[in-house]
């Protein structure tokens, strides 16, 4: 799949201009069905924010997911600096960092997915048990969306429960440390390899 444009710099999505450009995209054929399904989960969470999945990504097309733990303010289009999206291009550092290690690691944009395993933003960085569990039952249905899948790479310690929940899925599947600034402070040698470790979904490709 061509993508209309590839950002060559991260945090594209501060500019208001791109984030309209963006979301005049919400219903291109390859993520259609996915943001309606983000609108199914928004309207079943109307306390909190479920964000869009991102037409610059591979929508239906992607054959890797990104699976990370959970929504954060940026992908929130209400708080500040938020676009809406769960993209590599959020006016964030784990947004930026994302940007970069995926190219580090040598990942074509138009073969990945990003979500998140609890999927909404509720204004809280820790995701409960009980998230976790109904967020696991969404990745579930989000894959059925997603034909020719082949791949899932859990993005974060806390994303190990959702894997041994979701060992059932006939997918290869990996794990990651999460590219975060806090894990780059306090780990900075786990970080470090976040790009090698990412680019296992590229064998055999």
């Amino acid at each position: 799949m061509s993508l209309p444009y590839d950002p060559l710099v991260p945090r594209t999505l501060r500019l208001p201009e791109v984030v309209a450009r963006r979301r005049a995209m919400l219903s291109a054929p390859h993520v259609k069905p996915l943001n309606e399904f983000a609108q199914r989960l928004q309207l079943a969470q109307p306390e909190a924010t479920v964000p869009h999945f991102d037409p610059f990504d591979g929508g239906t097309t992607a054959r890797i997911l990104f699976l990370f733990e959970k929504a954060g303010p940026k992908t929130d289009a209400s708080s500040l600096r938020g676009s809406g999206f769960v993209s590599r291009d959020n006016d964030g550092r784990t947004a930026e960092w994302t940007f970069r290690l995926m190219r580090l690691a040598g990942i074509p944009r138009s073969l990945t997915v990003i979500w998140n395993v609890v999927p909404w933003w509720d204004r809280k960085r820790a995701a409960s048990p009980e998230q976790l569990r109904e967020g696991v039952a969404h990745v579930r249905e989000l894959v059925t969306l997603l034909p020719v899948l082949d791949t899932v790479m859990f993005v974060g310690d806390r994303t190990a429960t959702a894997k041994q929940m979701l060992s059932d899925l006939p997918y290869r599947n990996y794990r990651s440390y999460h590219p975060s600034p806090k894990v780059k402070a306090e780990w900075a040698a786990k970080w470090l390899a976040i790009p090698d470790e990412w680019s296992q979904v590229m064998e055999g490709r």
